[in-house]
């Protein structure tokens, strides 16, 4: 029977789990470690030569790796940090995790990133010293422009922490002609990722620290094992000579946001699959924006020399609540992504307001998420299009 002949079940997202994923995990769990053995390692080096990083911390998940990347850069109580509004809140939580006090700076509304200059403008109203740092969002898979966001940071004397939870795999070109991966940290600081079910990397939870400086390496790996190290001890009782090979020292405050074994060697099989999966999403986006174009519906920008991950495929449209029920209604369950972080309950109740980033408001008012992932098939995709369309010509 034609898939168009009958009610479909088509997520926004999804993972894939092959055999090989599934021998590889059943390998581990024969083996002798299930946790703090040589898959995470294994999976740090995989993913470090897949984004062109130098260093690699796994971690427990997206939310840890935005918490350790902004203890090991250095946020303390009182410390101003910015993110953009259309993100998930963790993006903006783990500022407060660490005592910060977060600001945010409108998107650009084609983009649906960071619009970089309102932040300069934001920047220059204040003094040097006011903002320590900035997280920006690789929305959807589009690449930041870390060189051009790398001078303004210089400027104002910022870190950069790059969410890249959407964009393993995505690029831009630099004005030198270099193609800069999403977590390579050529102009950034360190970049975080996610690996829930959704992402190109599914581990089923699971995150990675990516960064250029062994000192903030060495401050990851600490803090991602409640503190507790062999390097540099102190031997407090001074009585180093009774102490064997199993002395440790818990030096500071951390946290257990270890990654197991058994993710890892999850992680290390989907990651033989990335370039190709990445195609995958770029060739249905490709399909999409043929279609939307002929529709007359906005999308997310695409830039030349820009090469998107894709991990979402936005479009606006007018009635947003009613496209939505309407795929619903036909067995396609488009998400919504996201309800900007300052109108949540939380953060309205600590000063921020409905107006304060409109572009941010008015995308959330349109936005919606079109089923993206790389086994989507061909005849999933047409039928996907096929209700958008009867939708804009009613």
């Amino acid at each position: 029977m034609s898939i168009h002949k009958r009610k479909p079940t088509i997520p926004y997202g999804k993972q894939e789990i092959t055999q090989d994923d599934i021998n590889a995990v059943v390998e581990t769990l024969r083996g002798d470690f299930l946790t703090q053995g040589p898959k995470i390692k294994a999976f740090e080096d995989s993913f470090r030569e897949y984004v062109d990083s130098k260093y690699a911390i796994a971690v427990s998940n997206g939310t840890a790796a935005l918490h350790l990347g902004c203890l090991a850069l250095g946020i303390e109580p009182g410390d101003r940090v910015i993110t953009s509004p259309v993100t998930f809140a963790a993006s903006a939580n783990s500022i407060l995790y660490c005592g910060g006090i977060v600001d945010f700076i409108d998107i650009n509304e084609n983009t649906y990133t960071i619009d970089l200059d309102l932040l300069e403008q934001k920047l220059a109203s204040k003094p040097k010293s006011y903002y320590k740092g900035i997280i920006p969002v690789a929305f959807g898979g589009f690449p930041i422009n870390t060189e051009k966001l790398k001078e303004i940071c210089d400027n104002y004397g910022l870190w950069m922490l790059l969410d890249a939870c959407h964009a393993p795999g995505a690029s831009y070109l630099d004005s030198k002609g270099k193609d800069i991966k999403m977590g390579s940290n050529e102009y950034s600081d360190a970049t975080i990722f996610s690996f829930h079910p959704v992402k190109h990397i599914a581990t089923g939870e699971g995150g990675m620290i990516t960064c250029k400086n062994e000192d903030v390496c060495n401050q990851l790996m600490k803090f991602r094992t409640h503190g507790i190290t062999k390097e540099g001890l102190s031997y407090p009782f001074d009585d180093k000579e009774n102490q064997g090979s199993w002395y440790y020292e818990m030096q500071e405050l951390g946290y257990n946001y270890r990654i197991t074994d058994i993710q890892a060697a999850l992680g290390i099989s989907q990651l033989k699959r990335a370039k190709y999966n990445l195609v995958k999403r770029q060739e249905i986006a490709n399909t999409y924006k043929k279609a939307m174009e002929l529709l007359g519906v906005k999308y997310q920008e695409v830039k030349n020399n820009y090469n998107n991950a894709f991990h979402l495929f936005v479009i606006e449209v007018e009635n947003r609540l009613g496209l939505y029920n309407f795929l619903r209604e036909n067995g396609i369950y488009a998400q919504i992504h996201y309800i900007p972080v300052h109108l949540h309950p939380y953060y309205q109740n600590i000063g921020w307001k409905k107006g304060d980033f409109p572009v941010s408001e008015n995308y959330y008012q349109h936005c919606i998420s079109l089923p993206m992932f790389p086994t989507l098939k061909i005849e999933e995709q047409e039928y996907v299009i096929q209700k958008v369309k009867e939708f804009c010509d009613e």
